[in-house]
């Protein structure tokens, strides 16, 4: 038999749990991703300084696999003083590697403001912080959300690469599944068509923020 439909029922209360895990892991890591990115490129616009080191910082992070970021996290951490549990050493190294690739988002987002919103404001006798929040983060978010909403779903996608340090999402769960039954066409089909509920729900609410947004913005 090549599927069979009491063990495929038989397993999702397993599966379930590990979905939840996978799941907070991409809410948390992506939290992280979009304020740190943010926070990086409007420390790039303030403070002019810092954009050296910080986009050296993002390249490197850009240009290295995410699994080795993660193996050192979590392995080499310890070695000087930073012990993190699986799960959290995991979606903090989504998180930080998302970050750097948000953050060229964001950059893109805010040179595509005119160069006339910045001379209003200091027509206007604003101070660039003031300016900078209230004038031209307006502006520059709103046609980033498509471009981070691919993030989110790429980011997603990549926490089966938590498996590599023992978290129990639902790769590694679905793995253990077949190992324990040496069945694997069910868990894994059932793990593939959780990725695209998932995505497809995401890709879903992501328009319906972006239309919320412009909507507000219109107005």
């Amino acid at each position: 038999m090549i599927w069979d439909w009491a063990f495929a029922i038989e397993i999702l209360p397993r599966l379930g749990q590990a979905a939840i895990v996978t799941v907070q892991a991409t809410v948390m890591g992506f939290a992280l991703a979009a304020t740190l990115g943010l926070g990086l490129t409007l420390a790039r616009i303030a403070w002019p300084r810092t954009a050296l080191p910080i986009s050296v910082g993002v390249e490197l992070v850009r240009s290295t696999p995410l699994l080795i970021q993660i193996f050192v996290l979590y392995f080499v951490g310890p070695e000087i003083g930073l012990v993190l549990d699986a799960l959290t050493a995991g979606t903090l190294a989504i998180g930080v590697h998302y970050a750097a690739y948000c953050s060229e988002v964001y950059r893109a987002g805010f040179e595509a403001v005119p160069r006339s919103q910045w001379e209003a404001a200091e027509a206007l006798n604003l101070n660039r912080g003031t300016a900078l929040m209230r004038i031209i983060l307006p502006q520059a978010i709103p046609p980033v959300i498509p471009a981070l909403g691919n993030y989110l779903v790429a980011l997603f996608k990549e926490t089966p690469l938590l498996s590599a340090i023992a978290v129990l999402e639902l790769m590694q769960t679905a793995k253990i599944i077949g190992s324990e039954s040496f069945r694997y066409t069910e868990p894994i089909t059932l793990v593939g068509l959780f990725f695209l509920g998932m995505s497809l729900i995401s890709a879903a609410l992501i328009r319906l923020v972006e239309a919320r947004i412009t909507q507000g913005v219109r107005r």
